[in-house]
């Protein structure tokens, strides 16, 4: 079982990595051009030991599609907040979803849910891997 720091890297780490490779690909498909994500994205996913974790523990026996549904809105929640708060104390935020037709306050792109949902489906495996004793 991993401790609460382990996790916590662990969980920045791997959203760090696939934030990487998604945002790369999407700009590379959008713009012709890959971009980098930022390595401050990691301690965005490092949330997810005080948020997704109990959330995931109290859901676990509900559907899929419900599982799927409740990561994706928190996810998008928590990408807004923290979006707006790094927005207020720094200036900027390390994503930028301002050139979307859909963005909200190019914050989140709510046609992001079903990936957000199916990320959290994913992450699911990851919290039971790092919690098993």
């Amino acid at each position: 079982m991993a401790s609460a720091p382990g996790r916590a890297l662990a969980y920045g780490a791997l959203g760090w990595g696939v934030d990487a490779c998604f945002t790369a690909l999407n700009t590379l498909r959008r713009t012709g051009r890959a971009r980098r994500s930022s390595l401050w994205n990691a301690p965005v996913y490092a949330l997810a030991l005080p948020l997704f974790e109990p959330v995931h523990d109290g859901v676990r026996r509900r559907p899929g599609a419900q599982r799927a549904a409740i990561y994706g809105v928190g996810i998008l929640s928590v990408e807004y907040a923290v979006g707006r708060a790094l927005r207020r104390i720094v200036g900027q935020v390390p994503w930028d979803y301002s050139y979307a037709r859909r963005s909200i306050d190019g914050l989140v792109r709510p046609e992001f849910l079903p990936l957000w949902g199916i990320f959290g489906l994913a992450l699911e495996r990851v919290h039971d891997a790092l919690t098993q004793p």
